[in-house]
């Protein structure tokens, strides 16, 4: 049997934060609502990451709801690291493909002053209000700056990783 906290089926996102203007972007699951009035969300990212170099001085991101046709982000946002993998570099090559923007799961646009994934789900603009040691991740406590939903795409969750093999548990 699995271990409990294997047990639920949650949302996939993607945070994109930038540091000195370059873009990266990575795969985040421990993701929650934590507060309706006012609006705020918690954001666990692991350590040793390019992402938590680019925020830990409570710099804005944006969290991105992906779709599950961009399952195939999985392996070079979450399993590559921004350190030694240049994932803007990968989204600008994937973009030179003759597929429609509508269709491509690595089409980027502007949002709110960052690049994001223009297939998303929806865009949640999160500004960190404090930040809590959580083992081998960080919890960021978010306000939301703003949000919009992009499309009504079936949402990735861990269950459609687990189909395409993507991850174990």
């Amino acid at each position: 049997m699995k271990r409990p906290w294997n047990l639920v089926n949650v949302p996939v996102y993607s945070i994109s934060s930038r540091k000195d203007n370059v873009t990266n972007m990575n795969i985040c699951t421990y993701v929650t609502a934590v507060s309706m009035v006012p609006k705020r969300y918690m954001v666990a990212v692991y350590h040793n990451t390019q992402t938590i170099e680019n925020i830990q001085n409570k710099s804005e991101f944006v969290l991105q709801l992906l779709a599950e046709s961009q399952y195939g982000l999985v392996r070079n946002f979450g399993q590559k690291s921004g350190k030694l993998f240049d994932k803007k570099g990968f989204l600008d090559r994937k973009n030179q493909a003759k597929i429609a923007a509508k269709e491509n799961p690595y089409a980027i646009v502007f949002w709110n002053n960052f690049e994001v994934l223009s297939n998303a789900v929806a865009l949640i603009h999160l500004k960190p209000i404090e930040i809590i040691p959580a083992g081998d991740h960080d919890m960021y406590l978010c306000d939301v700056v703003s949000f919009e939903n992009l499309n009504d795409s079936p949402i990735l969750t861990l269950d459609v990783l687990r189909q395409k093999k993507l991850i174990r548990i």
